[in-house]
C-alpha cells in the first residue's frame, strides 16, 4: 500500500513539475511574441536586424514550448493523454476547415476586412477548451 502511495506522490509531484515548465515556457513564448511584434515600434525603431533577431529568438524559445508540452503530455496518464489528443485534433480539424473557408471569404473578397491570423488562434484556443471541457465531462 505505501508503494502505491508513494508512485501516487512521484507522479503527482513529476506532473506538477512539467505544468510548471510548461507553464514557464508558455510565459517565455509568449513575451517573445510581444518583444518580436512591439519591439520594432517602441523599442528598437524598426531596425530590421533586431527585429529578425527577436523572431528569431522568438521561434528558438517556441521550440522550446513545444519540447515543454511534449514532456507534459508523456507524463499524463492514459486518459489524459486521450483527452488532450482529442481536444487537439478538434482544434486542428476546426482551424484547418474553418480558417481555410474564413482565407477564402477574404481573398475572394466576400467579407470586406482581411482575416487575420489572431481570429484564427481565437478560433482554434476555443475550440481546444471546449475540446478539453468536453472530453472531461466524458471520463467523469
Amino acid at each position: 500500500m505505501n508503494n502505491s502511495s508513494t508512485k501516487h506522490n512521484s507522479w503527482a509531484a513529476a506532473n506538477k513539475k512539467n505544468t510548471l515548465l510548461l507553464a514557464y515556457w508558455t510565459f517565455a513564448w509568449v513575451a517573445t511574441q510581444a518583444l518580436a511584434v512591439f519591439g520594432p515600434e517602441f523599442i528598437w525603431q524598426s531596425n530590421k536586424s533586431l527585429t529578425s533577431l527577436a523572431i528569431l529568438f522568438n521561434v528558438v524559445i517556441g521550440f522550446g514550448m513545444i519540447m515543454a508540452l511534449r514532456r507534459h503530455l508523456k507524463g499524463l496518464d492514459e486518459m489524459q493523454q486521450r483527452i488532450q489528443l482529442n481536444a487537439m485534433g478538434i482544434s486542428l480539424g476546426v482551424g484547418l476547415v474553418l480558417g481555410l473557408a474564413y482565407s477564402s471569404l477574404d481573398t475572394t473578397n466576400v467579407i470586406s476586412f482581411d482575416a487575420e491570423i489572431s481570429h484564427l488562434i481565437i478560433l482554434m484556443s476555443l475550440s481546444y477548451v471546449i475540446g478539453i471541457y468536453a472530453g472531461n465531462r466524458k471520463y467523469q
